[in-house]
């Protein structure tokens, strides 16, 4: 019976790390492609360019919103800091819970200051796009 437990328990060890999806590690090779993604998307934001804007978010984000226009729409109501920033600052890139994440300081249009967290996904192309943003509206500026 220790036998067949063993072998089972081992089955279902290897069968939890294949479903696992695997942990990215933040690299500072991939910073400038990083900004490059969420500094076009915030360029798309400051010319109501819904289509380019959309285009940047992955394809989960995309089928969660389904067109440019819901995904403008949450991000005029939900997100003025990014969607009007007075100011943005791109701050370091690291790894929170297996994924990458860029931290950028937005100053609103209010002049609040705001920490973004910027969740990425790296494409099968190898190029990247945003997964998600998190405000920290704290107001602290040391991230």
């Amino acid at each position: 019976m220790g036998l067949i437990c063993d072998v089972v328990g081992r089955v279902l060890v290897l069968l939890l790390l294949i479903g696992m999806p695997a942990f990215a590690q933040a690299d500072d090779a991939d910073k400038p492609a990083i900004v490059g993604v969420i500094q076009k998307q915030l360029d798309a934001f400051q010319g109501d360019r819904a289509a380019e804007a959309f285009g940047y978010a992955s394809p989960d984000i995309q089928h969660l919103f389904g067109t440019p226009d819901k995904f403008m729409a949450m991000v005029r109501q939900g997100y003025p800091p990014v969607y009007r920033p007075r100011s943005v600052d791109f701050r370091e890139l690291v790894t929170s819970e297996g994924r990458i994440v860029q931290k950028v300081l937005f100053v609103g249009p209010d002049g609040v200051p705001v920490i973004a967290e910027y969740f990425m996904e790296r494409q099968p192309d190898g190029s990247w796009r945003i997964d998600g943003c998190r405000l920290d509206r704290s107001g602290d500026q040391s991230a």
